[in-house]
């Protein structure tokens, strides 16, 4: 291809994020990410461009999970701080569920509706007493495992779920 990606260059970072975050907004998600990307090139290392990079991948899980709930979770585990690395794995584990669901892959949405519970869980015992995400997202997770049947009749214990990625 003659065509070649242009960098970015480092006094456009910000804006860049800026930019990106709009996106997201507007529900434009491939667009977010590809910003997302310009600034990692530069700066591999920023802490936002990781986090709306994580955040743009998991908006696309109702169409498509395959790899991108793995590269969600790698955006997210390079995250500097202890708990944003667990709070954000939650997220992308409480959308994986609710794409499960949306394909009627039960018993994967039960199992990952589960693990972004444990996740919250952790994130609200390290983040700061003054910040409800955890709780929030644990109360959204509580009221969708309670307001679907189906989902509370494959709650089991955690040994009764085998999580087939590709289902």
């Amino acid at each position: 291809m003659r065509y070649e990606l242009k960098p970015l260059g480092k006094r456009n970072l910000e804006a860049a994020l800026d930019m990106a975050k709009h996106y997201r907004a507007l529900n434009q998600p491939e667009q977010a990410i590809s910003i997302c990307r310009d600034v990692l090139e530069m700066a591999p290392k920023e802490q936002e461009g990781l986090r709306v990079l994580g955040l743009a991948l998991t908006d696309q899980f109702a169409s498509s999970w395959v790899g991108l709930f793995e590269e969600a979770m790698a955006a997210f585990d390079a995250l500097e701080s202890e708990y944003e690395r667990v709070y954000y794995a939650g997220v992308a584990w409480e959308r994986f569920a609710g794409a499960q669901l949306s394909k009627n892959q039960v018993q994967n949405a039960a199992h990952a509706f589960e693990k972004a519970l444990e996740l919250y869980a952790r994130a609200e015992e390290l983040g700061p007493p003054d910040k409800p995400d955890p709780i929030l997202r644990w109360n959204r997770c509580v009221r969708a495992l309670r307001g679907d049947a189906q989902l509370l009749a494959s709650m089991g214990p955690p040994s009764y779920h085998e999580f087939q990625h590709g289902d």
